[in-house]
């Protein structure tokens, strides 16, 4: 597909498909321009007259003569006389409306024609366009020689340094050049013949030629003439300009604009005087106040009601607003520090030890590169609240930017100035905001950011998080070097696995894990319950829950790995007391869990909803997914097949998970008789379902947990109650480790379960995990299956 594209404007000229008819062909007058055959070009038409006839030739798919005028000032054309005698047939591939009202149409020339009469009887496809017949003219071929090759270089040459002259025909120029190297030889003249810096004459001239050949010598003798022109006037320009001295001109210049500033808008002291003194107190380099100083003459040139004036003055003040070199003081009290972080969060000890060290690492090396921390955890358990408390406790201030979403790169880049709109990114609008160049930032739900055609907000993050890079953070709209290393840079997600590898190497990883209940409770008494009162205007002691009652709540309506569910509860039977307290209406003094039915309806979740019961194929098993541990349940059912055991699996599962089922399967009955499976059993038809179908699962972990569910099953023996399992499995009957031991401990917990069985491997997860979350939990450590199913096998 052939994609001609002008600035951000993308069209498909792959093919000429319009309806040719010579005898009714619909003609388009142009002004001061020449088209030649098989060449594509986008062309500004002011005329009414000429945008109803591009549109309609667009919308009816009918292909028009492209003519130009033999007077450009004529209104519009009556007759053919008024047209030159030579044109094109051409399609309209697109027609675009811009601004002023006019009209951007892009048109694709076929093959050459000439006017042979009026087509009087055929339908106007406008009221006012001219109906012609037309004749097809063909030109001659060109063998693509050394000479040739060499004049066509050289034109291409003498274009190029007339539009950078001209600085007007740029977008053309370029669009054009980046299709010459795949043009046939024809279309390359014929490109280079419509160049705006020769006059209509001469292109009239050249496209009357039909000999490729000698179009190619008159196009060369023509743009050298050109050149030459141009030489000599720029040298006659060249030579005016240095009879005055440069100190007397720039003298004389500066002397009139004053003296035009002063007869427009008075004496009063303009926006450029209260910037060039903001300039002076800023704490920039000679280099980087040169290039602010060069932006604010430019807006010195403008005129205060134009729409640039505008633009450069809202560029110039986000300059100003930047904390150039202004930095706070760290806070050097260590146990200080550690207050405020104990204070705002309950447990957390990686985190607030990897904050400490941060703050002892600056105080003894006050140049170091601030850390990149990446708070990895389930929703609800603190992430994001907790910058606020690493800044409070750092002595830093404090901006959060929230990524969930972002899919345009330009948002963080900021977006270039030459846009309608354009505003710097989100990390130098944080850093204005902040006031500081050492502020704490916490870049919210980072595994969230999404890509398109817009660009990868991912890879913009590279430069902003690699301490070796982002010294010199450049902003498309500010475009200057900002310096972030002093930044403390924080981010949040709930899961690894969507974030790329290169910037999750850029980042130092902290896993902030889910609570135990007996976390939850302290939270809860300590935390959540004197903000909410504070927060409703209760006086301490007004409404008070029991701990039974806190209890049942964490364990009968909230079913989560943080106390953001908790908060809401815990915020809606305050509400309750609240509400009875303006009616006049009664309410206990202290809620016990006797009072949670009417006040928060009817408890949502069982702890034994599903459970064992003591069935044969029936396994607890435990998952980790993005919002914490979970216990899911294997269920197996036997039926009578066709002899050779098939597979039925269901319940929304992955790839991997149906792999892990099959291996399992696979197993038991290449084992059978050493699992004390019978051979009539063997030959039964095995079904695994895996509750809630609605929610999708997937993973290896349940490896272990399938299979001892096909052996129950098979095998008649169920499993021992309050007994769960995670791990791996291999063919051979291997148990392998698996990830998330704390989160699937702790959901563990919360279900009831007392015994876990995983793999020996895991052993060092269980020992990083504080002892009172492992209260009342027994672990077995296995490496093969034989011991899985001696343990858990009644």
């Amino acid at each position: 597909m052939e994609q001609i594209t002008l600035g951000h404007i993308e069209v498909d000229a792959s093919k000429f498909d319009a309806i040719i008819d010579l005898q009714a062909l619909p003609l388009l007058p142009t002004r001061r321009f020449v088209m030649f055959p098989d060449t594509v070009y986008p062309l500004t038409i002011t005329r009414e007259e000429t945008k109803r006839l591009v549109t309609l030739a667009a919308e009816q798919h009918c292909a028009i003569g492209v003519v130009a005028q033999r007077e450009p000032l004529d209104v519009w054309p009556e007759s053919l006389d008024q047209l030159a005698p030579i044109g094109v047939v051409a399609q309209v591939i697109k027609v675009i409306k811009v601004p002023d009202d006019n009209v951007l149409a892009f048109i694709r020339a076929k093959h050459k024609i000439e006017l042979t009469g009026l087509a009087s009887d055929a339908p106007k496809l406008t009221p006012e366009c001219i109906m012609a017949t037309a004749a097809e003219l063909k030109d001659t071929r060109i063998r693509p020689d050394d000479s040739a090759i060499l004049m066509l270089a050289e034109c291409r040459k003498i274009m190029r340094q007339m539009a950078e002259n001209d600085g007007q025909n740029m977008d053309i120029y370029d669009m054009q050049n980046e299709q010459f190297d795949n043009m046939p030889m024809e279309v390359a003249i014929n490109t280079l013949a419509m160049n705006p810096g020769l006059s209509t004459d001469d292109r009239l001239h050249l496209l009357a030629i039909s000999s490729q050949r000698k179009r190619l010598h008159e196009l060369f003798e023509t743009m050298f003439k050109l050149k030459e022109n141009g030489r000599i006037v720029r040298e006659i320009e060249q030579r005016a300009r240095e009879k005055l001295t440069e100190n007397a001109r720039r003298q004389f210049l500066e002397t009139q604009i004053d003296e035009i500033r002063t007869e427009l808008y008075g004496n009063d002291a303009s926006d450029a005087s209260d910037l060039r003194k903001r300039l002076t107190e800023l704490n920039v380099d000679d280099e980087l106040r040169q290039q602010i100083e060069n932006e604010i003459h430019k807006l010195e040139r403008l005129h205060p009601n134009s729409p640039d004036y505008q633009t450069q003055y809202a560029y110039l003040k986000v300059v100003c607003d930047l904390p150039w070199g202004i930095k706070s003081t760290d806070s050097t009290n260590f146990a200080e520090a550690e207050q405020v972080l104990n204070n705002s969060h309950f447990g957390m000890p990686k985190v607030k030890e990897r904050v400490l060290e941060q703050l002892a690492m600056m105080i003894h090396s006050p140049r170091s590169h601030a850390p990149i921390l990446c708070l990895v955890g389930p929703p609800g358990v603190g992430k994001t609240s907790l910058g606020e408390s690493i800044a409070q406790a750092m002595g830093r201030k404090f901006q959060r930017v929230s990524l969930g979403g972002l899919h345009d790169e330009s948002e963080i880049r900021g977006h270039r100035r030459t846009y309608i709109g354009a505003m710097p990114g989100r990390i130098i609008d944080a850093m204005r905001r902040s006031g500081t160049m050492n502020p704490v930032i916490m870049l919210d739900e980072i595994d969230k950011v999404g890509k398109d055609y817009k660009g990868d907000p991912e890879a913009a993050l590279l430069e902003v998080l690699d301490p070796e890079q982002n010294v010199k953070f450049h902003d498309n709209y500010i475009d200057l070097d900002f310096d972030l290393s002093g930044v403390m840079f924080i981010t949040t997600a709930n899961t690894l696995a969507t974030i790329s590898a290169p910037l999750l190497d850029r980042m130092e990883t902290i896993e902030v894990s889910g609570y135990s209940v007996e976390e939850k409770m302290s939270i809860a008494t300590h935390h959540l319950l004197p903000q909410l009162r504070s927060r409703m205007g209760l006086e301490e002691g007004e409404c008070t829950l029991s701990d039974a009652a806190i209890n049942a709540i964490i364990n009968e309506y909230t079913a989560e790995s943080g106390v953001r569910r908790l908060q809401k509860l815990l915020a809606a039977t305050l509400r309750k007391y609240i509400m009875a307290k303006v009616g006049g209406r009664d309410f206990p003094q202290t809620i016990e869990p006797s009072h949670l039915k009417d006040l928060l309806g009817v408890a949502p979740i069982s702890r034994d909803k599903y459970g064992t019961d003591g069935q044969p194929g029936v396994v607890t098993g435990l998952a980790w997914t993005a919002a914490g541990g979970e216990v899911l349940y294997i269920e197996t059912a036997l039926t009578q097949g066709k002899g050779n055991s098939a597979l039925t699996l269901t319940g929304n599962l992955g790839d991997v998970m149906k792999e892990s089922a099959s291996l399992a399967h696979r197993y038991a009955l290449a084992h059978g008789p050493q699992l004390g499976i019978t051979d009539e059993m063997l030959t039964r038809d095995v079904h695994i379902h895996v509750p809630e179908g609605a929610i999708p699962k997937d993973g290896p972990s349940a490896g272990i947990t399938i299979t001892t569910a096909i052996v129950s099953a098979l095998t008649g023996r169920p499993v021992r109650p309050n007994v769960a399992m995670t791990g791996e499995m291999t063919l051979r009957g291997k148990v392998l480790p698996v990830g998330g031991i704390k989160e699937k401990a702790l959901a563990a917990k919360r279900a009831g379960v007392r015994e876990i069985i995983i793999c020996a491997d895991n052993r060092r997860n269980v020992e990083e995990i504080p002892a009172t979350y492992l209260v009342g939990l027994t672990f077995h450590y296995v490496t093969s299956l034989s011991e899985v199913l001696t343990l858990a096998l009644a």
